[in-house]
């Protein structure tokens, strides 16, 4: 009997495929480079800076550091709540978390935030891409809820305003919410948003401007949890509509991400 002859993609589907490998081609370029942008970076900042001021900003580094930290024992017990190990997820995830920590970049991390969850954790396609693409701009963690909020927290008893009043805690709530929409997920996008929070609630910005400095070295952290965000809202939906693959989420050997 004659062999049917092979099936061709549509143009327009090759022509997706050659970008995405064009794509993935460029983050792994990234990920080699990054190190040393982020050396640099902070080489600038200690070498502009005497030493009173280092350990000012270092003191609030090691504070957001904490904070971060914090909201990652939050996505670990969200998770183990729903029956995934948390310490399986962030052992699968990491080569993800560690490219959005040098990169600054939520928007960057999305194809290894999609590979991460279908390859590693077992979340379909269709609810990964949701997930890392929503993730990446209303659902930003670290730059567009926790910063914002930490910040109009810290200001708020130089004006006068109780920060535990829940009032006001409702307003500070509201306001991170919807100013989160739309943030960019690049590097610096939580200083834009923290700028349209503080005015909204009657509060000076002359903070952001004094934490500029030591920007990239929050940002890193910032970004890494934001990627977090997206992975962990990604597997808990499918887990909620059960369409994960077990057998891919149980498996203890990784894909490698980018090829």
């Amino acid at each position: 009997m004659p062999t049917s002859a092979p099936i061709e993609k549509p143009l327009v589907l090759q022509a997706i495929d050659v970008l995405q490998s064009w794509i993935m081609k460029l983050v792994r370029v990234g990920m080699q480079l990054t190190p040393y942008g982020v050396l640099a970076l902070m080489t600038k900042v200690v070498a502009a800076s005497n030493v009173q001021d280092i350990i000012k900003l270092g003191s609030f580094v090691l504070v957001s550091y904490l904070a971060l930290a914090l909201i990652f024992l939050v996505h670990g017990l969200l998770l183990g709540m729903f029956g995934i190990s948390p310490i399986k997820y962030f052992h699968k995830v990491w080569p993800v978390l560690t490219f959005a920590f040098t990169s600054r970049s939520s928007a960057a991390s999305i194809p290894l935030n999609v590979e991460a969850q279908t390859q590693r954790l077992g979340v379909p396609k269709s609810i990964a891409s949701f997930a890392a693409s929503f993730g990446a701009t209303i659902g930003q963690n670290g730059c567009a809820g926790l910063y914002p909020a930490m910040l109009a927290t810290m200001i708020a008893p130089t004006v006068g305003i109780n920060p535990l009043d829940p009032l006001w805690i409702i307003s500070l709530v509201g306001m991170v919410t919807i100013s989160s929409v739309g943030v960019a997920g690049v590097g610096g996008g939580a200083t834009f948003a923290a700028l349209i929070v503080l005015p909204a609630l009657g509060l000076p910005v002359t903070l952001v401007a004094l934490l500029i400095s030591v920007e990239p070295l929050i940002d890193m952290g910032r970004t890494a949890l934001n990627v977090s965000g997206a992975m962990t809202a990604g597997i808990l939906t499918s887990q909620w509509l059960h369409q994960t693959d077990e057998k891919i989420l149980n498996s203890t050997e990784h894909s490698e991400l980018v090829s």
